[in-house]
């Protein structure tokens, strides 16, 4: 190995990632006295001793606890998973000084987690601005941009200099971290009128007003404002923190970048879970019988659109019953039927949500996924109708007549469903959207029953048209 493969590799070495956990792990095995091992681990991020905490015995955490101090493990128990259950082995009394250090969002999520009688008792315990914020947000229904708002922001008055902004924030710092975004409100109600930047105020100069650095269009919400109506909005904004308004226009809270992330990953969650016919979201540790409750209302829906599709297919008998070959091919027209009006499903959905169409354009879209259902299925028609016939005069052995006829119902029958279940999944969410009920509602699995449906009468129709009255043919 030369001077320069040697270098390489030790440069390699000094680029090996660290293994946070693992270090964290041996210092608590260590006999460092209380003052230095709290020294050292606050080189390390709450994220990696939160970690380490479940892999601790009761005493060795309750001891680790005492030595970090409130404040630092409020941090910890924010990244803790199961948090409910290292709060059992606390006193009341103990965990309510814990919780209440934390942010009132992710305080109210920890006491969410919690029986009733314990979260009562716990929140009579803790300070009372703590208390208040956390019942402020909990105020608010979890549908509404207001449950997912943090407390967690600085105020100045519109009538400040610019010393006495700095001044403000300064003192407010202590107790908010979030001070990248400073709102300014009027000083006579509180009311707010916009938004500058810590940056700005810093850089500003004494004989400069206020209101120069002030950005008065500066985005909001009301706190009383459905997430799914907020969410683009919120996806386009790339601010630090979005404040949250009262009805009367006062700050109750801000939408912080985590928040944000959160509030996103939650709505698209929920979204997949109504596209898969769940009522919500489902987590892993979730009790069983919370699970089925989800699932049932939609499966209860889907059994009763299941016995119609059931009941049409069976007005068919007839049709089967002189042509038996027919009922072979059906699951592929049903199936190719359920995933075309699926995509168009998905692609509505996407679209709707992220888009204010106007008239004009509901229709230019509502064509444009017509004509994709009319090509898709007329190449499927052609390798449909191909592979049938080869199957059923090759291999089968069936007349000629009869083997091309029924190729041609099923090569005709997929078209005709696919452009049928293509406009259904673009026009059913569009409906939904348009009385007011979220989209996502027209589910996976209920399209793909509805479309099952025109796809029975699609086929078994086309057959009695085209195979018996047409060409005459009964028995195959």
């Amino acid at each position: 190995m030369n001077e320069q493969e040697i270098k390489a590799d030790e440069i390699a070495q000094d680029f090996v990632k660290r293994d946070y956990v693992k270090e964290i792990v041996d210092l608590l095995s260590g006999d460092l006295p209380p003052f230095k091992l709290k020294e050292e681990l606050s080189n390390y991020h709450e994220s990696d001793i939160a970690e380490v905490i479940p892999s601790l015995s009761k005493e060795e955490r309750l001891k680790l606890y005492k030595i970090l101090g409130n404040e630092e493990v409020s941090e910890i128990f924010a990244y803790l998973d199961d948090v409910e259950d290292f709060i059992e082995e606390l006193s009341s009394s103990a965990a309510a000084d814990i919780i209440e250090e934390m942010d009132a969002a992710d305080a109210l999520d920890v006491l969410d987690e919690l029986d009733d009688d314990k979260r009562e008792e716990i929140i009579g315990l803790m300070d009372e601005d703590a208390a208040k914020d956390i019942q402020l947000i909990d105020a608010y229904d979890e549908t509404l941009i207001g449950s997912q708002m943090s407390t967690n922001f600085v105020t100045i008055r519109d009538t400040d200099t610019i010393k006495q902004a700095t001044k403000s924030v300064i003192e407010q710092a202590a107790e908010n971290d979030n001070i990248s975004t400073v709102y300014v409100v009027k000083a006579d109600d509180q009311t707010y009128c916009g938004a500058t930047t810590l940056r700005d105020l810093v850089v500003a100069r004494n004989n400069v007003n206020l209101a120069d650095i002030t950005v008065t269009a500066y985005p909001y919400f009301y706190a009383d404002e459905p997430i799914a109506d907020c969410i683009e909005e919120l996806k386009n904004l790339s601010e630090d923190s979005i404040p949250i308004l009262s009805k009367d226009n006062k700050i109750l809270g801000v939408i912080t970048g985590a928040e944000l992330v959160d509030v996103v990953d939650q709505e698209l969650g929920d979204d997949y879970a109504k596209l898969a016919g769940l009522t919500a979201e489902e987590d892993l540790n979730e009790p069983i019988f919370k699970s089925v409750k989800k699932r049932i209302p939609w499966l209860m829906i889907l059994m009763g659109l299941g016995l119609i599709v059931s009941t049409v297919v069976g007005l068919f008998d007839p049709i089967i019953t002189a042509i038996p070959l027919l009922f072979s091919f059906q699951t592929m027209i049903f199936d190719m039927s359920g995933n075309s009006g699926t995509q168009s499903l998905a692609v509505t959905i996407r679209v709707i949500t992220a888009e204010d169409l106007t008239g004009k354009e509901r229709f230019k879209f509502v064509f444009k996924e017509l004509r994709v259902g009319l090509m898709n299925g007329l190449i499927l028609c052609v390798i449909a109708f191909l592979i049938t016939s080869f199957y059923l005069i090759v291999l089968k052995q069936t007349p000629m007549t009869n083997g091309l006829a029924v190729a041609g119902c099923v090569g005709i029958s997929i078209t005709t469903a696919m452009i049928f279940s293509s406009l259904g999944g673009t026009l059913l969410p569009m409906f939904f959207k348009k009385i007011k009920i979220d989209p996502a509602v027209a589910s996976g699995p209920m399209i793909t029953t509805l479309n099952d449906l025109i796809a029975a009468v699609v086929y078994y129709g086309l057959a009695y048209l085209l195979i018996i009255k047409a060409f005459g043919l009964y028995v195959m």
